[in-house]
């Protein structure tokens, strides 16, 4: 799979952050019920890689990604259970390497020209912005434009259902990421209804 690839299931992929196994599998459930099928799941706790396994095998139709996949090892445990990409905060050429060799695809972070150019050298094209409204956003896409008119972003960080089409407008942005969809207090609530809704919403979003 390309990772440029994912752009055409959506113009949103949630970053979600699960907090509680038993949350897993209704989250991703109620985000596919709303039209969303690309799910990035985060490595920010210790449950994320018990939570990804559960999605796995019970939301096939999902398509599953690991976040925050900040090394090697981070990558190979994501593949493992079940993750078909995985997505870096920053890049190295360590990572986009072994992800390339172990045959995962990344979507990997950078913030600056020079990211830019080391994860090119490498083989990647389609980026993450990250974190893409505190280092300058929609003037900063603009200003990569030019000198890097054969690479795609998607801007996640800061990013809402509001600014989303602003985005989404710019030539160089195939997609957006958006943690907007899985607010911590439906989550914690198990209003699932809410996150369908959000989904259904990030969904429709048309530039």
């Amino acid at each position: 799979m390309d990772t440029l690839s994912l752009a055409s299931y959506g113009p949103v992929i949630p970053v979600i952050v699960i907090n509680r196994l038993e949350d897993a599998v209704p989250m991703a459930e109620a985000l596919l019920a709303g039209g969303i099928r690309v799910l990035e799941v985060t490595l920010r706790t210790p449950c994320a890689l018990s939570a990804m396994a559960l999605i796995a095998k019970a939301v096939p139709d999902a398509i599953l990604g690991a976040g925050t996949v900040r090394s090697v090892a981070d990558a190979q445990a994501a593949k493992d259970v079940g993750c078909t990409f995985a997505v870096s905060p920053g890049y190295t050429s360590q990572l986009g390497l072994a992800c390339n060799d172990m045959g995962l695809p990344l979507l990997p972070g950078v913030s600056t020209g020079s990211e830019i150019m080391t994860a090119n050298a490498d083989g990647y094209y389609f980026l993450k912005l990250f974190p893409a409204v505190a280092v300058g956003g929609i003037n900063l896409l603009k200003g990569f434009a030019g000198p890097f008119g054969d690479v795609k972003f998607c801007p996640t960080g800061g990013v809402t259902v509001e600014t989303a089409p602003q985005f989404l407008a710019l030539p160089n942005v195939a997609v957006c990421g958006g943690t907007w969809l899985t607010p911590a207090d439906a989550v914690a609530a198990g209003d699932w209804a809410r996150i369908t809704k959000l989904a259904r919403e990030a969904s429709a979003i048309s530039v």
